[in-house]
């Protein structure tokens, strides 16, 4: 008979600022970096938990805003249910951290990605972090565009391919030709 899943309830934090910032927290017994969240208590709704959790592990007050998710995982043999909201905190700590929780840092999106220990956590935080972001009018910030290749560039690009790689342009640029020829006559 399958065991009830583990039901939790968690935040996405956000700090304003220059560059809008996201807490990630350290777990003490597995020194893994992972988004703020826990188990939800007797009688405890998940947005009453995820409130809870968030004061716990980073030792914030938050203002709790719109539901973002589900995440869904195996932990302990048993399924671990986790509902997110996006939260914002202003200020510094209310409280210490619980004893479970050895740092807490506030990052960019791209760098909580990165720091984030387990990959389906960071596969929810790629689609959620922006969203979460774009909900208060912040976003990361852009990369540098890139200028676009001038004619001249690009000719002197190609005089330096070998042989073997002019080659594979050539037979790229045959094969998307007759592609583009094919969706004219419509026969793509």
């Amino acid at each position: 008979m399958a065991r009830a899943p583990v039901m939790a309830a968690g935040g996405i934090v956000l700090r304003r600022g220059a560059v809008p910032l996201i807490a990630v927290v350290r777990q003490r017994k597995r020194n893994e970096w992972v988004l703020p969240k826990g188990k939800l208590d007797d009688g405890e709704t998940p947005k009453q938990a995820a409130h809870r959790e968030v004061l716990e592990e980073t030792g914030h007050d938050v203002a709790i805003h719109e539901f973002l998710g589900t995440l869904v995982y195996q932990s302990g043999g048993r399924s671990k249910v986790v509902h997110f909201w996006r939260m914002e905190a202003e200020g510094g700590p209310v409280r210490k951290l619980m004893n479970d929780i050895k740092a807490v840092d506030w990052l960019s999106l791209d760098d909580a990605l990165a720091r984030l220990s387990r990959e389906y956590e960071r596969a929810f935080l790629t689609q959620i972090g922006p969203i979460a972001l774009a909900a208060v009018g912040l976003t990361p910030p852009a990369p540098e565009p890139t200028p676009p290749l001038a004619a001249d560039d690009i000719d002197a690009t190609l005089q330096t391919l070998t042989p073997a790689e002019a080659a594979s342009i050539d037979e790229l640029r045959h094969g998307l030709l007759q592609k583009v020829k094919a969706w004219l006559r419509g026969e793509a």
